[in-house]
């Protein structure tokens, strides 16, 4: 028995030193700029106007958080954070809940049987294979109120008189034309990772519910949903992250305007720290919305942590 633990600690040292040099990269290419970002967020640092840095301490976290207890009190700084960090929050929600539904509905498209199929997977990839600040102006010259393809469209079918500045007139305009072009650009990644999980679930199943009398309605909540649960988890979790921390996109259709209505926390803080300078606030802005990443990722994990099947044994009707 004392032989067996022995080899049993002596295979466990052996594991750690076989990961050690992959938590060493982890430490120096993860944790090591967030712990210096975190160290910067401690000081009152205005590089253009400062060549001094002075630590503040807590300084700055207990201004954020002020911010969201009494704006009225608070650095205007701060409530620009909060509203961002809203803005942010909506984006995600909104953008992320389109691009499931129609990257589920474009996946059941593609897996069943037809001629062509193969061309159709391919084209539905190629707004995904843009890259964003492309697609992103792409967009941008299709929303223009001179000459916008948008404008000239709405303008023929009767539903505008006069052309629309969609990115800069108004904050609901210029937000719901950064949704649509997130979505555009993303749906098919969605697509992508739910056909995978489409095309795991047996045939098996199908055929039998058929034998039972099962409607399409019926097979698609009882055996598509459950089944696809777990590919399902995961790509809200890549989308949802990947959204929170979108800039490229912001910054190229609207540069955060009109009246911060599209401001997303990451161009709110590229922003306070490179445009304006104040590297300490930047810096408590960057850990916070590493914070908010984190309480999102741990959200989806304890999901991911339920039962994908449990629904998989109620009976067919």
């Amino acid at each position: 028995m004392r032989k067996r633990y022995s080899r049993e600690k002596q295979e466990t040292r052996m594991g750690l030193l076989f990961l050690l040099p992959s938590l060493i990269v982890i430490v120096l290419i993860t944790f090591l700029p967030i712990g210096q970002t975190f160290y910067r967020s401690l000081f009152r640092w205005d590089i253009k106007f400062e060549s001094r840095q002075y630590f503040t301490g807590l300084t700055n976290y207990t201004a954020i958080f002020q911010g969201l207890v009494n704006p009225d009190e608070a650095l205007s700084w701060t409530v620009s954070f909060w509203h961002s960090a809203w803005v942010t929050f909506l984006f995600t929600v909104v953008a992320v809940s389109i691009e499931t539904v129609l990257g589920l509905l474009i996946a059941l498209i593609i897996n069943r049987e037809f001629r062509g199929r193969g061309l159709v997977r391919t084209a539905t990839l190629v707004p995904w294979a843009i890259p964003t600040v492309a697609s992103a102006q792409m967009w941008r010259m299709m929303f223009s109120s001179q000459g916008g393809v948008i404008n000239d469209i709405a303008k023929k079918l009767g539903l505008i008189t006069d052309y629309v500045n969609f990115l800069g007139d108004s904050t609901t305009t210029a937000f719901w034309s950064m949704v649509t072009a997130d979505a555009w650009k993303t749906t098919p990644f969605m697509a992508l990772l739910l056909l995978a999980g489409l095309q795991t679930i047996p045939l098996q199943l199908y055929e039998a519910a058929r034998v039972d009398g099962a409607s399409k309605w019926r097979q698609f909540f009882s055996i598509t949903l459950p089944m696809l649960k777990p590919s399902l988890l995961v790509a809200l979790i890549f989308r949802t992250l990947d959204t929170f921390k979108a800039f490229d996109i912001a910054q190229v259709l609207t540069g955060g305007g009109p009246a911060s209505g599209t401001e997303l926390l990451s161009l709110f803080n590229y922003k306070l720290m490179i445009q304006q300078g104040q590297h300490g606030r930047g810096s408590a802005v960057a850990i916070m919305l590493f914070v908010f990443t984190m309480l999102i990722a741990v959200f989806f994990i304890k999901v991911l942590g339920a039962d994908p099947y449990a629904s998989k044994g109620r009976e067919l009707k």
